[in-house]
């Protein structure tokens, strides 16, 4: 049985965290650094960090924040953010980055997908979707969550794995810090439809909401936010509680 990935998420905004509710309400919570110290230390399996606004901002992702927080970790690296040509793949990587996350840059040119991988390989990969209901169908949001593509999420997925992407994140902005559990049924249907790593991301509140999500196959891990930021839940007690529920994680 593969051990389930438990992953915490930096949401970085002017180099510091940041946390909301539906992608809207975002306010700083803490110093990026001392928090990638602290998880490295706590048992989390992988760590993410997304600069959230680099894209509609049009920069370049926080390079000195980067480098600060991979010196910081010995676990995996995700980045994300701004992220729009091979270069950019390039220059995260020689920072410290393990993988890295393409969203808006992927949507704009979906064959950056094919480049990187060609370049860096699959597993290097990652493709992250923000995603929304919209008339009872799930659509691909952009610029963080604030654009609506009108792209349908489950073809998305399709066409990222065909291009060479090497994992999914599922980002759902309906459940985004609502803490009331998963998109299940999200995350079921692009599960159905591809077989790379799922990353289920948005509404974790407590830790049966990680033993429902781990039921479900085709999720890799969980991506969860705020309740690690704040302590409400424990990463090794999480990875106890998920033992005991049957569920194979990294003590």
């Amino acid at each position: 049985m593969l051990t389930k990935r438990i992953v915490p998420c930096l949401d970085v905004r002017g180099g510091k965290v940041v946390k909301g509710k539906n992608f809207e309400g975002i306010k700083d919570i803490a110093d990026p650094v001392e928090l990638a110290e602290y998880y490295n230390k706590a048992g989390a399996d992988e760590l993410v960090f997304y600069d959230i606004t680099a894209t509609v901002e049009g920069r370049e992702i926080f390079s000195d924040v980067l480098e600060s927080v991979a010196r910081q970790i010995f676990i995996p690296l995700t980045v994300g953010g701004g992220i729009d040509t091979p270069e950019d793949f390039d220059r995260v990587l020689k920072l410290g980055a393990d993988k890295v996350s393409v969203n808006s840059g992927a949507i704009k040119r979906p064959e950056l997908i094919s480049e990187a991988a060609k370049i860096y390989g699959n597993q290097c990969v990652v493709l992250s979707m923000d995603v929304k209901r919209i008339d009872g169908k799930f659509h691909v949001f952009t610029k963080g969550g604030r654009e609506d593509t009108g792209m349908d999420a489950i073809e998305w997925a399709i066409q990222g794995e065909a291009l060479g992407a090497g994992e999914l994140v599922v980002n759902s902005i309906d459940t985004d810090g609502v803490k009331e559990g998963f998109d299940l049924e999200l995350l079921d249907l692009i599960a159905e439809k591809t077989s790379l790593p799922i990353v289920a991301s948005g509404g974790a509140g407590k830790m049966e909401d990680f033993a429902e999500l781990f039921k479900h196959p085709g999720i890799d891990a969980c991506l969860a936010a705020s309740i690690f930021h704040r302590k409400e839940v424990d990463i090794m007690e999480l990875k106890e509680y998920l033992k005991g529920e049957g569920v194979s994680v990294r003590l």
